[in-house]
């Protein structure tokens, strides 16, 4: 059942954006641009701890995905704070 759950996490992050994306490449509102890179790297961290806890469940990988989802995190908070309109 879990990796039931880290997969939809995966994939829905993915999703979410590649729309936020998508809707960057429309309107170029950078506010899209910088979430859509936020999610591309929270999908990256979603993945790596599918490869943490199923593929490779030995190694720790714990310390990747916290700096992956903090340099997300990052550039979420970059983009709010840069592109205030």
């Amino acid at each position: 059942m879990t990796n039931l759950v880290y997969t939809l996490c995966g994939l829905t992050s993915l999703l979410c954006a590649f729309l936020l994306l998508r809707s960057f490449r429309r309107t170029r509102h950078a506010v899209l641009r910088w979430s859509g890179l936020c999610f591309v790297g929270l999908t990256v961290s979603n993945f790596v701890l599918i490869i943490d806890k199923i593929i490779l469940p030995d190694v720790d990988l714990l310390t990747y995905r916290l700096w992956l989802t903090e340099i997300s995190l990052l550039l979420l908070v970059y983009g709010l704070l840069s592109s205030r309109e």
